[in-house]
């Protein structure tokens, strides 16, 4: 597991990000184009085990998480955890080259960004401030009553 820092930039909207990812060309091209977006700090982790523990020592304010990878054919178990993390957990980003084998329920806790994306589609994921998932869906009811 990395982590590099990028100077502050007042506008960066990005904040923390941890970019989960096996390939390690792929997971340099994320970490770059977050960090050229104005993240000021990217954390790449190889495998799911890594991933859960950075998640364990660290709060991330989005997670680019590769669903396929090559300790776990099931990296949607990551985002899930995220799930438990409350109401300030990290915006969830699947990045897939199949995303026909994401379950439903699963891609409703973030975007899915089918591979191969263009970096506009992956910042514009990562700025986007609006919840996902059930407990989104709850809040909306609940505020709109």
């Amino acid at each position: 597991m990395t982590t590099r820092q990028t100077p502050p930039n007042p506008d960066h909207r990005i904040g923390h990000a941890l970019v989960v990812e096996d390939d390690p060309i792929l997971a340099m091209s994320i970490e770059d184009i977050l960090r050229n977006g104005g993240a000021p700090q990217v954390t790449v982790a190889s495998s799911t085990r890594t991933a859960l523990d950075a998640l364990e020592d660290t709060r991330f304010d989005v997670v680019v998480l590769d669903v396929h990878l090559v300790d776990r054919d099931d990296g949607w178990a990551v985002a899930e955890l995220v799930m438990q993390l409350g109401p300030q957990r990290p915006r969830i980003i699947f990045s897939t080259g199949n995303p026909e084998a994401i379950p439903d329920t699963i891609k409703e806790l973030g975007t899915v960004l089918t591979k191969p994306y263009a970096p506009e589609a992956l910042l514009n994921a990562a700025r986007d401030s609006r919840r996902t998932g059930l407990f989104a869906k709850l809040r909306g009811a609940i505020s709109n009553d």
